[in-house]
């Protein structure tokens, strides 16, 4: 007869794992070691440079334009009509060429009148000199009067000084008729139009813009600040902005006593020389300038961290490729890398790529190693 157990068959099963649980821990925690060393982190890869103390002068960068040296305004000395322009924007002009015309009726009446009243003059003249010699030959035979003589003396003295006006306003409406041409005065370019044919126009008022084939400028707007640091004599480097590969040396000509009332900066003109002949007026360039140069170390600007709000970079040791933080004293922030006045010594391996995942300590592989 079968004897039944106080337990329930699960009671009993229980029992048993309980009682051969120690005897699987060893087993057990071999499994988690072995699991534990299989997730170990790999070394992080990481971008390095090697830094090098040097003597590192600060970059400013401008923009301005080419400008003509020396640019005229050229005006009629005359006001009238215009009949004729003979040249337009972007011409090549010479010495002496005609560039507009005014119609020249009105002139050339009064250039007539004036040699009209040359002639009358001068026939006075003519018979006021003889006038005189009959009075001259009179009195020295004792035909006439002193005063008679002295009063065709005094007549020859007064048709002279007709005559003499004559010829004065005659050089005047000859004058006045060369100023119905407009001529240029120097070689160049024509940079502007003021007026069309068929317009009337005043004495002075500008016809022609034209820049004098003497020599070409940079023209820049500089912040005062610059100027200040700027050194006695800087070397410009001159190059246009859609084509950096064209570029061209310059020294500061001339820097404008007064700041733009809007701007607040100062008009720098850079003499070139020899520009290529790719720089045309008008054309922007930028303008490139080192400061009086500093001791320091460039750095990516990707190095750059910060630990305790203060500027670190990471530091590889190279026996262990491990990292650690070192806190650095930035001199100025260049496009696209920091100089470091304080800090590096040089020789240090800089990390520039994948500091935001480093830890101290932390295991990196170099990119382009082998693992």
């Amino acid at each position: 007869m079968a004897v039944c157990s106080p337990y329930p068959k699960a009671w009993r099963v229980l029992a048993r794992t309980l009682i051969l649980l120690p005897a699987f821990a060893p087993l057990l925690a071999g499994c988690d070691k072995a699991e534990t060393e299989a997730k170990a982190p790999e070394p992080r890869p990481v971008r390095t440079v090697t830094t090098e103390k040097s003597e590192i002068g600060e970059l400013v960068v401008l923009t301005g334009q080419i400008q003509a040296e020396n640019e005229a305004a050229l005006a009629f000395r005359i006001g009238g009509r215009i009949i004729e322009r003979l040249v337009g924007v972007g011409d090549h002009v010479e010495p002496d060429q005609v560039l507009a015309k005014l119609d020249p009726q009105n002139e050339l009446n009064a250039l007539r009148s004036a040699r009209a009243a040359l002639s009358a003059a001068k026939a006075q003249l003519a018979q006021a000199r003889n006038t005189f010699k009959r009075q001259e030959t009179l009195l020295a035979r004792g035909f006439t009067t002193k005063v008679l003589f002295d009063q065709a003396q005094q007549e020859l003295r007064t048709t002279q000084s007709r005559v003499d006006d004559a010829k004065s306003q005659l050089e005047i409406a000859e004058d006045r008729v060369s100023y119905t041409q407009l001529k240029a005065n120097a070689a160049g370019t024509v940079t502007a139009r003021g007026a069309e044919s068929g317009e009337v126009v005043q004495a002075g008022q500008m016809i022609f813009q034209v820049a004098r084939k003497v020599g070409w400028d940079a023209v820049f707007d500089a912040p005062a600040q610059v100027i200040r640091s700027a050194p006695p004599d800087p070397k410009i480097i001159v190059a246009l902005t859609d084509d950096p590969s064209v570029t061209a040396t310059g020294r500061v000509r001339q820097v404008d006593p007064q700041a733009d009332p809007i701007t607040r900066t100062f008009k720098v003109r850079v003499s070139l020389s020899d520009p290529p002949s790719a720089m045309r007026l008008g054309a922007t360039v930028t303008g490139r300038m080192e400061l009086d140069s500093a001791a320091g170390i460039s750095v990516p600007a990707s190095a750059l961290t910060t630990i305790d709000r203060q500027p670190a970079v990471w530091i590889v040791d190279p026996s262990s490729l491990t990292v650690s933080l070192r806190n650095v004293e930035v001199l100025r922030f260049d496009p696209g890398s920091v100089v470091i006045s304080q800090g590096l010594d040089g020789g240090e391996i800089v990390v520039t790529a994948g500091v935001q995942a480093l830890h101290p300590g932390q295991k990196i592989r170099l990119i382009g190693s082998p693992s």
